[in-house]
C-alpha cells in the first residue's frame, strides 16, 4: 500500500468522510482524496512524491503560490515573538489600516474565517435595521452558519427552508433564497417583503457554484431596491477581495458592508468584515451587537497578511495575473474546440471554471445542467497528467503569480488530451 493510501485509510478512521471539509473528499467526482505534504510556488507534492501543477491554491488564498519566501519569513519572525496575546498588536493595527485604506471601509473587524465574517455582518445588519429577514441567492455560498444554510422555498416571495440536517427550520426561515441574476425575482420579493428585509447578501462574483458572472441589470436592480426599501447590501468578497484587484472588486460597488478573507491572510486562517463607522459601531464594546474571537487578529496571521499586501502592491502584479489567466483560458478553449466536447470557460480575472455545457451558466440552475460525469473524467485525466484542479464541477480554479508560461503550457497540453477523455474518446 502506498503512503497516499495509508494516509487516506488512517483519515477514514479519524475524520468523518476522511476529511475536515467536504469538498476535499473528491466524492463529487468519484475519486480518491490526494494527501498533500508540500507546496512550493505553482507546485504541490503528494505523500508518494508525485508532483502536480496546482490550480486549487487552497481554494483561493494562495494568489502568490505556495510558501512564498516573503510570507514564510514574516510568519517565522512573528512566531519567534509569540503566537498569540489576546491583546492589540502593532501588526493588527497596521493590517487593519491598510485594508481600510485600500477598500474605503471606515471600520473593520478581524475574525478567523469567512463564515464568521458573513455571520457577523448579518448580525450587524439586523441590529442596524431592526429587521430579521435576510435574502441570499441560490448557489451563492457564504459559509456554514445556520441562518445561511437555507434552500429556496416553494415560491419567490417565500422564506427559505433548512438545507442541512441540524439546522432548525426557524433559523432557515429567516433567510429567503432567490434565483441569481434574476431581476424580476428581486422586484417581486421587495414588492411583497421589502419592509421585512434587513439585508441582501451576495457574492461579488460567485465562485462557489463555479465562476458565474453577474449581469449588470441584476446588479443595478439589487442596488436600487436595497436603497429604496432601506435594506443593507452585504458584498461577500471573501474570494474576490484583493484577488481581482488591489482592494475590493468593482463588481458590486456601493455596498453597505463587505466581507473579506482568503487572500488577506496570506494562506493563514482569516476573515474580516467592515463598512461605514455608523454601522460597525453597533459592535460591542461600542454597541449592543456581541461578537468576539480569542484568536482574532492573531499576530502570525497579521504578519502573513501584511507580507501578502506588500507583494500585491508591487508594480504589474495584477496585469501579469490577467495575462497568464488569459493564456490559460485561450488554451482551454482551443482544447475544447479540438476535442469537440460540449464545454465552455467562465472566467473573471485569475479565477475560472470549465463547465461541461455549451454556454456559460447565468445561475445555479443552469450550472446544474452541466455534464458532471464529463467533468469527473476530465478531472481524473488532468490529475493523471500532473494537473490538480478543484475536485468539483462547481468550484473555481485559481491562477497565481507563481504560474508562468511553462506551467500554463503544461496545463493546456494536458487539457488537449483530457478533453478527449471527457468526451469519452480517450483515457
Amino acid at each position: 500500500m502506498s503512503k497516499n493510501e495509508d494516509l487516506v485509510t488512517a483519515a477514514h478512521n479519524i475524520f468523518p468522510g476522511a476529511v475536515n471539509s467536504p469538498v476535499r473528499s473528491f466524492r463529487s467526482i468519484g475519486g480518491t482524496p490526494v494527501p498533500l505534504v508540500r507546496g512550493e510556488g505553482a507546485y504541490v507534492w503528494d505523500a508518494d512524491g508525485n508532483r502536480y501543477i496546482d490550480f486549487v491554491g487552497a481554494f483561493g488564498p494562495l494568489i502568490t503560490g505556495h510558501a512564498h519566501p516573503k510570507i514564510v519569513e514574516a510568519i517565522q519572525k512573528a512566531a519567534a515573538d509569540g503566537t498569540a496575546f489576546g491583546a492589540i498588536t502593532p501588526t493588527e493595527v497596521e493590517l487593519g489600516r491598510r485594508i481600510c485604506e485600500a477598500t474605503g471601509m471606515e471600520r473593520v473587524r478581524f475574525v478567523n474565517s469567512g463564515t464568521e465574517a458573513t455571520m457577523s455582518a448579518i448580525r450587524v445588519a439586523r441590529a442596524a435595521t431592526g429587521r430579521e429577514v435576510v435574502v441570499k441567492f441560490d448557489g451563492n455560498y457564504h459559509g456554514h452558519s445556520d441562518g445561511l444554510l437555507a434552500k429556496a422555498g416553494s415560491g419567490v416571495a417565500t422564506l427559505g427552508m433548512s438545507a442541512s440536517a441540524g439546522v432548525p427550520e426557524a433559523m432557515a426561515g429567516r433567510t429567503a433564497v432567490l434565483p441569481y441574476n434574476n431581476p424580476a425575482a428581486l422586484e417581486e420579493w421587495f414588492k411583497e417583503r421589502g419592509s421585512e428585509t434587513a439585508a441582501v447578501i451576495v457574492e461579488a462574483v460567485p465562485g462557489n457554484m463555479g465562476v458565474i458572472l453577474p449581469d449588470s441589470t441584476f446588479v443595478e436592480t439589487l442596488q436600487r431596491l436595497c436603497k429604496e426599501h432601506g435594506a443593507l447590501l452585504i458584498s461577500d468578497e471573501v474570494i474576490t477581495g484583493f484577488r481581482l484587484r488591489y482592494g475590493l472588486s468593482d463588481a458590486l460597488p456601493g455596498a453597505d458592508l463587505y466581507c473579506l478573507g482568503k487572500v488577506i491572510g496570506g494562506g493563514m486562517p482569516i476573515g474580516a468584515f467592515g463598512g461605514r463607522a455608523e454601522l460597525m459601531n453597533h459592535l460591542a464594546p461600542e454597541g449592543g451587537v456581541y461578537q468576539a474571537g480569542t484568536l482574532a487578529g492573531n499576530p502570525l496571521v497579521m504578519a502573513a497578511g501584511l507580507a501578502m499586501l506588500d507583494i500585491l502592491q508591487e508594480t504589474g502584479v495584477y496585469a501579469r495575473l490577467e495575462q497568464v489567466s488569459s493564456f490559460l483560458e485561450n488554451g482551454l478553449r482551443a482544447a475544447i474546440k479540438r476535442a469537440g466536447v460540449d464545454a465552455c470557460i467562465s472566467r473573471e480575472g485569475s479565477m475560472l471554471t470549465v463547465f461541461f455545457r455549451k454556454e456559460p451558466p447565468r445561475s445555479m440552475a443552469e450550472g446544474q445542467e452541466s455534464d458532471t460525469a464529463a467533468f469527473a473524467r476530465f478531472h481524473r485525466a488532468m490529475l493523471d497528467r500532473g494537473i490538480m484542479l478543484a475536485p468539483s464541477q462547481f468550484e473555481a480554479c485559481f491562477v497565481s503569480t507563481a504560474h508562468n508560461e511553462p506551467e500554463i503550457d503544461a496545463a493546456v497540453n494536458a487539457a488537449h488530451e483530457a478533453m478527449r477523455a471527457a468526451a469519452g474518446n480517450g483515457s
